[in-house]
């Protein structure tokens, strides 16, 4: 099954040059700076901006997928329900939006299995250019996709999550053991109760 078979795809919106800032706004542009495969949209982040351009906006949802159309890597990542209230979010033209049509698929899961090894490689083997890659709208309605049974989904999910929480543990671990021994080291030099 291909992905276009699921979902519509559509360019992030085009600004012409630099986004334009615009405190205030009740619009906000998602950069690939706001955005991680894992920690998701980081809202405070985004620039607020002003739609200048003709075309009517198509504002994310939650539920939409990001996926980055340049870059090393084409990561994907699922628009939340966290956007503050009052808002309205546009995806800048480095981004294509992907907005899932079937109900029994789960935002998660296809975020998920963007970001998998077989379609990451799909995306590097149909990617252009030499000093910045990118992939086309069509490269990425093409891409296969897999999609199993909605308790397996949820399954999966479940799994990604867990694991997830025990990178950020481990994460936080090590940061733990790096200050503890940066504390033991600059006690040494502050008592210098060392052999001379």
């Amino acid at each position: 099954m291909k992905l276009k078979q699921i979902a519509n795809i559509n360019a992030g919106y085009p600004f012409r040059g630099k986004i334009p800032e615009q405190p205030g706004s009740p619009v906000v542009a998602v950069q690939m700076k706001d955005a991680s495969p894992t920690e998701g949209v980081h809202w405070p982040s985004c620039v607020p901006t002003e739609l200048t351009g003709k075309r009517t906006p198509q504002y994310l949802q939650p539920g939409d997928i990001l996926v980055a159309a340049r870059g090393s890597r084409n990561y994907a990542t699922q628009i939340d329900h966290a956007l503050p209230p009052g808002t309205q979010a546009v995806a800048a033209p480095h981004f294509f939006v992907v907005s899932l049509q079937q109900p029994d698929i789960l935002p998660d899961y296809l975020a998920w299995l963007l970001n998998q090894g077989p379609l990451q490689r799909y995306f590097d083997q149909n990617a252009e250019g030499t000093l910045t890659k990118s992939i086309r709208r069509s490269v990425l309605e093409d891409a296969p996709v897999v999609i199993p049974a909605l308790p397996r989904q949820q399954a999966i999910i479940q799994l990604a999550n867990t694991l997830r929480a025990e990178q950020q543990l481990i994460q936080q671990l090590l940061h733990n053991g790096e200050r503890m021994m940066s504390s033991i080291a600059n006690d040494l030099f502050d008592h210098k109760d060392v052999m001379e």
